[in-house]
């Protein structure tokens, strides 16, 4: 089945409630409760807290820092007052929220020509987003820290040769003087025939893997054997299934498709991680994720 079926809001509403007054099962068992998001793209979609507040999501992804590589850096947030971030970032971490920043995205303006500029790259990160603290360096977030590194690597540069796998190595290694603790995290997203991310995948060093089963027709129409070969190649890390909630974008599952067609399928995957949504923006229009949360 390709993800492009819709069917009517009201017969949704009506499957809501029976199951609600029936008591019936979920539609799989493998549920993980776990709904990422990416925040960042349009000013439009509110502010990171209260995204955190809507209690449909556990992980936000502050997205994009979209310039690096070659000495300069530049984020991304979409007309939103950056300096109102870090303490976002604070009442998203004590509701308990993971938050990651995100590189690359979708312009050219990112890069690494060389294994110089990856360790130049994961110097800047450390000490401008998470817990480093070397004089010289501007915060943008002030002391606020996310908890890790999303690779979105859908442009810019050279997507074979670029060292992204050294990148992923230097950042790594900032974890290794915090004992019992893992203040950088790594994920990545990748649209699901995209092997730009392979190179730093490969490296092990990846926890969870946010495909995108979206903006591209053959992933809507071969998601299922795509899934099984992320799942197969990717054991080590947790994969989610990524969707719009707009209903514009090539890829889009209604609800009810999404829970009777693909919920039962990837669930069944041992490293099924959750469900990905793009983006805040458009949720907030459609409401998709608070029917996600409930299946996730």
């Amino acid at each position: 089945m390709a993800l492009t079926r819709r069917r009517p809001a009201s017969l949704l509403l009506l499957l809501l409630a029976a199951t609600l007054l029936a008591g019936r099962p979920a539609a799989a068992t493998g549920k993980t409760g776990n709904v990422v998001v990416f925040w960042g793209r349009n000013k439009d979609e509110g502010s990171l807290r209260e995204a955190c507040d809507t209690g449909t999501y556990t992980i936000a992804v502050i997205s994009f820092l979209d310039v690096f590589g070659r000495g300069k850096y530049h984020l991304d947030l979409s007309g939103h007052d950056v300096s109102a971030v870090g303490a976002d970032i604070k009442y998203c971490h004590s509701k308990k929220f993971l938050v990651f920043l995100s590189i690359g995205g979708f312009g050219g303006h990112y890069s690494l020509p060389t294994a110089q500029s990856a360790a130049d790259v994961a110097d800047y990160l450390w000490n401008a987003y998470m817990l480093g603290t070397r004089e010289g360096v501007h915060r943008p977030f002030g002391d606020a820290y996310v908890d890790g590194i999303d690779f979105f690597l859908d442009g810019g540069g050279r997507p074979g040769p670029d060292p992204y796998d050294e990148l992923a190595r230097r950042l790594w290694d900032y974890n290794k003087p915090y004992r019992g603790r893992v203040p950088v995290q790594l994920t990545a997203t990748s649209s699901c025939g995209d092997r730009r991310v392979g190179r730093a995948l490969a490296t092990g060093l990846f926890t969870r893997i946010f495909v995108r089963f979206f903006d591209y027709p053959q992933c809507a129409a071969n998601w299922q054997q795509e899934w099984d070969r992320w799942t197969a190649e990717q054991p080590g890390a947790q994969i989610y299934f990524g969707l719009p909630a707009s209903e514009k974008t090539v890829g889009y599952v209604h609800p009810l498709d999404l829970y009777y067609d693909i919920i039962p399928v990837v669930q069944k995957a041992a490293n099924y991680g959750g469900i990905m949504v793009w983006d805040r923006y458009e949720d907030k229009r459609t409401g998709f994720s608070s029917f996600v949360i409930n299946w996730a």
